[in-house]
């Protein structure tokens, strides 16, 4: 069983946590806003050191400000287990594979402080 845990901010499709779960029950899926998880709207910032303590990868559609967020997080001294933005031309199926594929075939430490765009094979 894989050690990659994600975490979906409250922006992604909730299907893609209900589409992972049924395929890979193993998997652990969390999204934001759920029992244990960042609440909802909290600040990227602090859904990136959540992530951090709680050794979650985090699964995002934020292009614009997360390299900024990742950047900042990184100066300080931290870590995060990675980040893999969404590609919105992927079809649900198609990011529900990458992402399992990403789960069963690799390390956490692969990732570890970066910024990964979908497909990784791209």
């Amino acid at each position: 069983m894989s050690e990659i845990k994600y975490l979906l901010d409250e922006h992604v499709d909730p299907r893609l946590k209900r589409a992972l779960k049924k395929n890979w029950p193993d998997m652990v899926v969390w999204r934001v806003g759920d029992a244990g998880a960042p609440p909802l709207r909290s600040s990227d910032p602090d859904i990136l050191i959540w992530c951090e303590a709680n050794s979650f990868s985090l699964v995002t559609n934020n292009r614009a400000s997360m390299p900024v967020h990742l950047r900042d997080h990184l100066d300080v001294g931290r870590h995060i287990p990675g980040i893999f933005v969404l590609n919105p031309k992927m079809k649900m199926g198609e990011t529900a594979q990458e992402l399992a594929l990403i789960w069963g075939a690799s390390e956490m430490e692969e990732y570890l402080g970066l910024l990964n765009h979908l497909p990784l094979s791209s």
